[in-house]
């Protein structure tokens, strides 16, 4: 039953996080991209500040400025930058897709980097896998869009996130974390409007209706994770995570007309059976180690 519980509170997470995406995708119609990173650093900085504040921890603690919270920050930085520009330029499904290979770059990255084992059949879930964003990006074909491009970077940044944050000591709470890594985005947004030379836009009552759902629905799908992962067990509840390209496509076809191809749906299969199948593996070795 808790596993039950723990995989229902995982799907309305990523029902949560494809509904940010929809309204970001939304506010990008008419607000530069620096001042959407904008609003939703603030939003999130002073929710998780409120949230610590509230249980009592600190909000700069000793290792706010150590290198792995620092990489950690950077790599948040450079993935909510590109995934904000690729939600802009690109369809939803075509960027939520290729999101979808996160937990393969991880994999990925924790065997070159960290020295964890790999088998041969997870390193073929992973060849596999990047072969499914190849074919959701198709390079050298018509329908080549090179902003995809912006979602693959996503990959990477979120990928350094998510690495840096295995080697953080435990003494650092998620919250702490999550309410940093907010902070980061509201100087990086005010750097991005200099370099870009772009100027604000002042938002409608519509548009800060937008804002406001997105870093609600942020957080919201935020406490969902961390119950569902308090509640389940991690390999049963993790693969739920692909549950976001089904509420993406849906979305974009209800909400922006969009239209994804056989070629974007085989790419988008291969993705998630290549990420489903590495779990598989990953929990039937750990009791081994």
């Amino acid at each position: 039953m808790d596993n039950l519980r723990g995989a229902a509170l995982m799907v309305l997470a990523m029902l949560g996080f494809a509904i940010e995406d929809m309204f970001i995708k939304l506010l990008a119609d008419r607000l530069p991209t620096w001042q959407i990173i904008l609003f939703l650093g603030i939003g999130g900085a002073a929710t998780f500040g409120v949230f610590l504040s509230l249980r009592g921890e600190t909000l700069f603690p000793r290792a706010a400025l150590s290198k792995l919270v620092l990489l950690r920050n950077l790599g948040e930085l450079v993935g909510t930058l590109s995934f904000v520009t690729a939600l802009a330029l690109t369809p939803l499904a075509q960027a939520s897709a290729i999101l979808q290979a996160l937990p393969l770059a991880v994999t990925l990255g924790a065997a070159l980097f960290l020295g964890e084992k790999v088998g041969w059949r997870r390193w073929a879930a992973i060849f596999a896998g990047f072969l499914g964003v190849l074919l959701v990006i198709r390079p050298g074909l018509e329908g080549f869009d090179a902003n995809a491009l912006f979602a693959v970077a996503a990959v990477v940044g979120l990928s350094l996130r998510d690495l840096a944050t295995r080697r953080i000591p435990a003494a650092m709470s998620s919250s702490q974390l999550s309410f940093l890594a907010f902070l980061t985005l509201i100087p990086a947004a005010g750097l991005l409007a200099v370099t870009t030379g772009g100027t604000g836009v002042a938002p409608v009552p519509r548009e800060w209706a937008l804002v406001a759902g997105a870093v609600a629905m942020g957080v919201f799908s935020y406490t969902c994770i961390v119950g569902a992962m308090r509640v389940g067990e991690v390999s049963f509840v993790t693969p739920f995570r692909y549950s976001r390209i089904l509420f993406a496509l849906v979305i974009g076809v209800l909400v922006f007309a969009e239209r994804p191809d056989a070629l974007m749906l085989t790419g988008a299969a291969l993705i998630v059976g290549s990420g489903l199948f590495t779990l598989w593996r990953e929990r039937k070795h750990r009791p081994r180690a």
